[in-house]
């Protein structure tokens, strides 16, 4: 999928000018049709998961309302949250997580499970800092929202993630809509990138207190 600059700014919420900064500085991958820059969706997608990029907590250039300000409550709203979750591997609270993922949204949860440890075989979906979003590119929800289910294992779990951190909170990550998800994981990438936001995450919330936290981010983000 291609997608142009104005795009990504908008997935990643920051002013189309930092996009080309970006691409001056060469710290965003990219090609050229034309003249004219594109960017591949999976490849913007890895790119995502592996920076640690400052974003902006400031209007973006020319800002207009979208129907994405408040995207992360909402799919957070629509899932459930898993508290002490028992699994003493990555692949034991996949298996676990999409058991409850597939009663809820009557889906196959074999064929979920398998789905996201194909994507955690091509690369961990951990963020570092103990954080992961499991997810996968070869699922969209056949409905008109999105959801994210956080899960807190009983024990922080080994995930192969980059920085060698075990893991204590997951956001499974699923989408109704390609560009949905990557805007979903760019915010989930930013809101982690917080210490703060760390240690609250490592108090393992309520629904209730993280959507409460969450609101008050996305807030921010638009004045």
């Amino acid at each position: 999928m291609d997608l142009k600059i104005k795009d990504v700014a908008e997935l990643l919420n920051v002013a189309e000018s930092t996009i080309v900064h970006w691409l001056e500085e060469d710290k965003i991958p990219s090609y050229q049709i034309n003249e004219e820059y594109r960017f591949s969706r999976s490849e913007i997608e890895d790119w995502v998961m592996r920076q640690k990029l400052e974003f902006e907590e400031q209007p973006k250039e020319e800002p207009k309302p979208s129907n994405m300000q408040f995207s992360l409550y909402r799919s957070i709203y629509r899932g459930e949250v898993f508290h002490d979750l028992p699994g003493q591997t990555k692949e034991e609270i996949i298996k676990s997580t999409m058991g409850h993922m597939a009663r809820n949204f009557d889906l196959d949860a074999e064929v979920l499970t398998d789905l996201l440890l194909d994507r955690e075989q091509m690369m961990s979906t951990s963020l570092g800092h103990g954080i992961a979003v499991p997810h996968t590119r070869d699922f969209l929800l056949d409905t008109h929202f999105d959801v994210i289910i956080p899960v807190y294992p009983a024990h922080p779990i080994e995930y192969g993630a980059l920085d060698g951190q075990p893991i204590h909170t997951l956001f499974f990550l699923f989408a109704c809509e390609d560009k949905h998800h990557l805007h979903l994981l760019a915010k989930l990438a930013h809101l982690s990138a917080n210490e703060k936001t760390r240690a609250f995450f490592q108090t393992q919330p309520s629904k209730e207190r993280l959507l409460e936290f969450v609101k008050h981010w996305e807030s921010s983000l638009s004045h």
